[in-house]
């Protein structure tokens, strides 16, 4: 399968308006160097990797407009390889239990109350429904990974089928709104540890910054060292979280079989006292209401459980460093729904059983008790707190670690693809196969956290933006199934690959339900500011993007003329 065309050659395609010329010579937007093609129907031959291991062009999606569709055939990993200098470290086990880490964040563990407060139990449903558009999302990154397993990002696609323009926004968007989220999950692991060695007596609040660098530095090293070892560490941060998430859910149905009482008790987290109970199902259907505070509350509900499921197309960036990538990649993206029904369904259903919906209310500054703590408080554990905080913490550090990763590889590609020399410097990819001068960067970012902080007229101005960071979010996927939708239909795609079934009526439903909840975010106060920012950062950077591209290409018209 042909590599995808050079900036030059693009143009040339342009200005021949011809899909089925021959492939000419590519030149690398850098200069560096040059890929040898033959004429059409013949395979592009792949340079080896360089010595100073930097990243060549065909580190894009294969396939070219002019092959034709009765050719597209699945080509072998390692054919693909010949471009991929990152190292497939990661196994099987490594990638499933990423898959659940992705799936899994703190906010099941912390925000699951406020989500029931809001809708009740029909906040299940909710869960459900987003959850099945979130596996139609994956399922068509899947199917496109599956084409071309050398991929470091999803956002290739985006640029091969969408154009370079919306390549580049999607690309230096996703890789911001992975800095910004890094900033706040940082700040969240040092709140998180300071509550938790605080139910043990000990005050560590004025320790956070140090906190902050510790926890960065150890994850920074874990992602340097080897893909591998970032591998085992998603699999036991992983590990821990399934295990409180399973010993919750077995401790609702044990306090259910055996009818259980409790008295009342105050819950860490809350401002009052928590009324005596008892577990059973009838505490689901007391008093049910589909949308007991207004179905505005229930489209609200929407975009809260949207965000929690936000990063799950994390598992797509590991696939080039994956053994055995077509196999593994199926299995963890269709496990999606099982994941779902059990870790988000199974606690919130074990949750509501065991703690009235109608018991869950905001303290005075609007923040809400966790209910894992609350169900393990009710069940006569009295260091509830401190197991749920410790759990937090590792549910954060996964995110922070992912993040880590994934900022690395989308500036590693960012840099490969750039015709800027000093920011092809980090294009480089180290003596142990990872990006180490991207992951660097990264984190060097992600540590400006504590200083912004310190600042309160500069911390105001970062939560608007990492508010709009999740808002633009939205964006990629609509991006991301509108590329699928134009691989569907390009000479590009193979009958016997990881098929999206009826992909032009699921695409169009992810789709349509993407605007949805971007709509939802002007319905509140608190979202109104960052879906307008968000609207605000497509129309300049986007059209910047857009434009920027196309008098660069035609200006590339007119030199070669």
């Amino acid at each position: 399968l042909p590599p995808l065309p050079s900036d030059r050659s693009r143009v040339e395609n342009i200005m021949t308006s011809s899909e089925h010329s021959s492939s000419e010579s590519n030149a690398n937007v850098g200069g560096a160097k040059a890929d040898a093609a033959q004429a059409s129907g013949a395979k592009t031959a792949h340079t080896q990797p360089s010595s100073t291991h930097t990243a060549s062009a065909s580190s894009r999606p294969a396939g070219t407009e002019s092959e034709p569709r009765d050719n597209a055939r699945i080509a072998s990993v390692e054919s693909l390889d010949k471009g991929n200098e990152m190292e497939r470290g990661l196994t099987n086990r490594h990638v499933q239990f990423i898959a659940i880490g992705g799936t899994i964040g703190t906010g099941l563990f912390l925000g699951s109350g406020k989500s029931i407060a809001l809708t009740g139990p029909s906040i299940v449903l909710v869960y459900i429904a987003v959850g099945a558009i979130m596996f139609l999302l994956m399922r068509a990154i899947g199917e496109m990974m599956y084409r071309d397993p050398s991929q470091h990002t999803f956002i290739n696609f985006i640029d091969r089928y969408l154009g370079r323009g919306w390549g580049k926004f999607a690309g230096w968007s996703y890789w911001i709104v992975l800095v910004l989220i890094g900033m706040t999950e940082i700040t969240a692991v040092s709140t998180y540890f300071v509550t938790f060695f605080r139910t043990f007596g000990i005050e560590l609040g004025a320790w956070k910054w140090l906190i902050e660098l510790c926890f960065l530095a150890a994850l920074t090293t874990i992602n340097l060292i080897a893909v591998k070892a970032f591998g085992e560490a998603e699999f036991w941060f992983s590990m821990i979280k399934i295990t409180l998430i399973v010993a919750m859910i077995v401790t609702a149905i044990v306090m259910v079989v055996i009818h259980y009482h409790y008295p009342s008790v105050h819950i860490p987290g809350s401002d009052g006292v928590s009324p005596a109970g008892h577990a059973g199902f009838d505490n689901l259907w007391n008093g049910f209401s589909f949308a007991p505070n207004g179905w505005l509350a229930f489209l609200m509900s929407f975009q809260m459980v949207f965000f929690a499921y936000e990063m799950i197309e994390f598992v797509g960036v590991t696939v080039s460093e994956t053994q055995n990538p077509r196999k593994v990649l199926p299995k963890a993206i269709n496990e999606i729904i099982m994941r779902v029904l059990i870790f988000y369904v199974g606690a919130l259903l074990a949750i509501m059983v065991i703690v009235p919906w109608r018991s869950f209310k905001p303290n005075a500054d609007g923040s809400f008790a966790s209910p894992f703590i609350m169900v393990f408080r009710y069940a006569g554990l009295d260091w509830a707190a401190a197991l749920v905080f410790f759990v937090v913490i590792t549910a954060a550090s996964s995110a922070l670690n992912s993040l880590l990763y994934s900022a690395g590889r989308h500036l590693y590609q960012l840099a490969v693809d750039s015709p800027s020399p000093q920011l092809n410097k980090l294009g480089v990819v180290s003596s142990r196969r990872v990006p180490a001068r991207a992951i660097l960067v990264s984190a060097a970012l992600i540590l400006l956290s504590p200083i912004i902080n310190a600042f309160p007229k500069m911390s105001s101005a970062f939560v608007l933006f990492a508010s709009a960071s999740s808002a633009v979010i939205i964006f990629i996927y609509i991006l991301t199934m509108i590329a699928h939708e134009r691989y569907r239909r390009s000479p590009d795609f193979i009958v016997d690959g990881f098929l999206m079934p009826a992909y032009r009526f699921t695409d169009a439903l992810a789709i349509a339900f993407f605007v949805f909840v971007y709509v939802t975010l002007f319905l509140a106060a608190d979202t109104r500011g960052p879906a307008i920012a968000g609207l605000v950062w497509l129309l300049v950077f986007g059209g910047y993007c857009l434009l920027h591209e196309r008098y660069q290409n035609r200006d590339l018209q007119e030199a070669l003329r």
